[in-house]
């Protein structure tokens, strides 16, 4: 089954979310990680918004995603996010 990380996010500090991004982004290769969307909040059609960015990320299964999210390059990033951002994480398995 394929997994998506889903975060959507209320930046507080663009250059430190920018940061964050690219290093987040360097530490996928392994897992199998492939950044997907990465966009800015443009409207709502329905509801209510509490974000201003969004972030997909494909691994090809659950125990890759949370290997990843589990992994020591990527806990490492953890301050930086919580400085840069407030961040909402999903996890999605989808059959394929």
């Amino acid at each position: 089954m394929t997994a998506f990380f889903v975060a959507t996010s209320q930046v507080k500090d663009p250059e430190k979310f920018a940061q964050y991004g690219q290093q987040a982004a360097a530490t996928l290769g392994e897992f199998g990680g492939e950044l997907v969307i990465k966009g800015k909040f443009s409207g709502n059609l329905s509801g209510a918004n509490e974000h201003d960015a969004v972030g997909v990320i494909k691994f090809p299964s659950m125990s890759n995603l949370q290997s990843w999210y589990d992994s020591p390059n990527y806990q490492a990033l953890l301050p930086l996010r919580e400085q840069a951002v407030f961040m909402n994480i999903s996890a999605y398995a989808v059959p394929e």
